[in-house]
């Protein structure tokens, strides 16, 4: 098995030098500057101009379209990856041989589910960001996915999720992932009305595919296992509370800190 894990970066950035990790650089049809030497998105089949709505899931559509040789595929983030073991550090990221021998049991290897506590998922999304494109999501799914909607209705009354675009899969498996995610944010794309969105608001697509994630995992039943995952240079954990707490009286923040 050969297997590739992107790195979605959008800027140059130090990378893991390990086997097997391709650095690649998402949204390069407008991010790209001399001396970024990574692989880019907007070569052969791909959506790199759609990165400033869809984040980091311009990497997987161009893998989708265009890595045929590989038997697994993952996606990790520039600051954000999976490490055998603290500290996180470059030289200290999952190795291709624990991630393959893992594979020879799960379909899928994801990061640990996020937890919101005092909130659904669904009542964290809407008040960190516009309603209209989740609610229209569900739409989607009952006219054109249906077998995904009792999964998508119990995903958002949870408090966890998987999150931030993170995994490793089979082949085959990532195919059925694409398949799905790229064909709801497609048609979803046809009914939501980005004019007025903010800069931040724009990436509505690359949201709303984190909490997509356990829709298709659990309705395709795929076995999975789970792995922590750090983030170099720390979490903003003080930045994020003083967000929860603005959420819930009303004022719209952030969700992700760089």
């Amino acid at each position: 098995m050969k297997t590739v894990i992107m790195i979605a970066a959008h800027k140059r950035f130090p990378m893991p030098k390990s086997e097997g990790y391709l650095p690649v650089l998402v949204g390069a049809i407008k991010n790209y500057k001399p001396g970024i030497e990574y692989q880019r998105d907007d070569e052969g089949e791909n959506i790199s101009s759609k990165n400033p709505n869809y984040n980091e899931l311009t990497a997987v559509y161009w893998a989708w379209k265009n890595l045929k040789d590989v038997g697994a595929i993952g996606l990790v983030h520039y600051r954000r990856l999976f490490f055998d073991s603290k500290p996180y550090k470059l030289n200290n990221v999952i190795s291709i041989d624990k991630v393959e021998k893992l594979l020879s049991k799960y379909d899928v290897i994801l990061p640990k589910k996020r937890n919101y506590y005092i909130e659904s998922n669904y009542s964290h999304y809407i008040h960190a960001h516009y309603q209209e494109p989740l609610d229209k999501t569900r739409d989607v799914i009952k006219a054109d996915y249906p077998q995904y909607l009792v999964k998508y209705d119990q995903v958002m009354k949870r408090r966890k999720a998987h999150m931030f675009n993170m995994f490793i899969m089979k082949r085959d498996v990532f195919e059925s992932y694409c398949s799905f995610m790229f064909g709801v944010l497609g048609k979803l794309e046809q009914q939501v009305d980005l004019t007025g969105y903010s800069v931040q608001e724009q990436r509505v697509y690359g949201y709303i595919s984190e909490l997509l994630m356990d829709v298709w995992l659990e309705t395709n039943a795929f076995k999975y296992t789970e792995l922590k995952w750090g983030q170099l240079g720390g979490k903003n954990n003080v930045k994020k509370a003083i967000s929860l707490v603005k959420r819930k009286i009303g004022i719209k923040t952030k969700t992700h800190f760089k």
